[in-house]
């Protein structure tokens, strides 16, 4: 039995800073100013869903909609986003705040549906 070749793995850590205000009279924590981009966000959500199926946290994308409490459609919007190339995702994540400034999730749906990742790559620099 020959073992699957996998490409290499994508570590990722943010640190988001947050801050406690008052809103209609209890206090809540929202994102400080300098939180990634919601693009950035979604992205590494995607990856998280997946590192939770691959270590058996859960065993489904319906699973881990139910722990993450998101809808399963939302989970399949989120993971969608990892059918971008490697190189079109690392460029996301390392993309300065205006160069995503434009760019919206259906923007990168869209994007995500281009089956040659090399098309994807020159779409990207389009954008």
């Amino acid at each position: 039995m020959s073992k699957k070749e996998e490409g290499p793995k994508l570590e990722f850590e943010f640190h988001v800073t947050l801050k406690k205000v008052r809103h209609r009279r209890r206090d809540t924590q929202v994102l400080a100013p300098n939180a990634p981009h919601p693009i950035v966000r979604t992205l590494a959500l995607a990856h998280r869903i997946e590192a939770m199926i691959r270590e058996g946290k859960a065993r489904n994308y319906a699973d881990a909609a139910g722990s993450l409490g998101v809808t399963r459609a939302r989970v399949g919007q989120v993971t969608g986003l990892l059918l971008l190339s490697p190189a079109v995702q690392e460029a996301i994540l390392a993309a300065a705040p205006e160069r995503l400034a434009s760019l919206s999730e259906r923007k990168l749906c869209a994007l995500a549906a281009t089956p040659d990742w090399a098309e994807q790559t020159a779409i990207w620099s389009t954008l």
